[in-house]
């Protein structure tokens, strides 16, 4: 059943990176929508999960707020390295496709995670297979709209952007599979989604979100971000 659901989500990831190359024509928009889909899936979907898992304490803070920021951390110093490598071999001032590659990378881990999660779900119980399901299809579009972004963005070409997508799509699927052979601890799980969620703010808050408002500081791309927060904002409302 699980494995059945999860072939929702591949579909939904397909027309996520379907929808984002189809608006080249207003990209401030499709990065605004794109950074706002970011930033809600961490502050509502990501943390507060990952608080419930992973919320033992280590000296004083629960341990999903430190994987949350060492994924933070994490993110800006491969973007840094990166950046130096590139500027040393004379591109100063261009972006890093290696970069776009990595945040796509950990968009397919991501939705590998997904798969997974789902799978657990229904070892439990009928009911939260369904409600795990319901919040993984839907924001699996999201997810399949950031992996296309994200890999164009910093001028990887077209094919790797669909690759990156295809294997995004297939991961929940794969992820759901693999719950047939063993259990995941929740607090494995919790700790994941932390460290994920610190990566993947730092990439809205300092790429996707500045990008988009470079060139086109328009009021519309901000409701496009506000937009975005609202969509996950609905979504985790109708999985609760």
């Amino acid at each position: 059943m699980a494995v059945f659901v999860a072939l929702g989500a591949f579909l939904m990831t397909l027309a996520g990176g379907w929808v984002a190359q189809r608006v080249t024509d207003r990209r401030h928009l499709v990065l605004g929508f794109a950074g706002g889909l970011m930033l809600g899936v961490v502050g509502l979907d990501l943390l507060p999960e990952s608080l419930e898992a992973a919320g033992t304490p280590v000296f004083g803070v629960p341990a999903a707020l430190l994987l949350f920021v060492g994924g933070f951390l994490a993110a800006h110093l491969v973007e840094r390295l990166l950046a130096a490598r590139q500027v040393a071999h004379g591109a100063d001032g261009q972006r890093v496709p290696q970069v776009g590659l990595t945040a796509a990378a950990a968009m397919v881990g991501h939705s590998l995670m997904d798969g997974i999660a789902l799978g657990a779900a229904f070892q439990i119980s009928g009911s939260m297979g369904v409600a795990v399901a319901l919040a993984v299809i839907s924001h699996d579009f999201a997810d399949g709209f950031n992996t296309y972004t994200l890999t164009s963005l910093y001028g990887n070409a077209r094919r790797k952007a669909l690759l990156m997508l295809f294997a995004a799509a297939v991961a929940p699927v794969v992820g759901a599979a693999t719950t047939l052979l063993f259990t995941l601890p929740e607090e494995l799980l919790g700790g994941y989604l932390g460290f994920f969620g610190g990566a993947l703010l730092y990439l809205a808050a300092a790429e996707i979100l500045p990008e988009a408002h470079h060139t086109h500081p328009a009021r519309s791309t901000l409701l496009c971000t506000v937009g975005g927060v609202g969509f996950i904002w609905l979504v985790v409302g109708i999985a609760e």
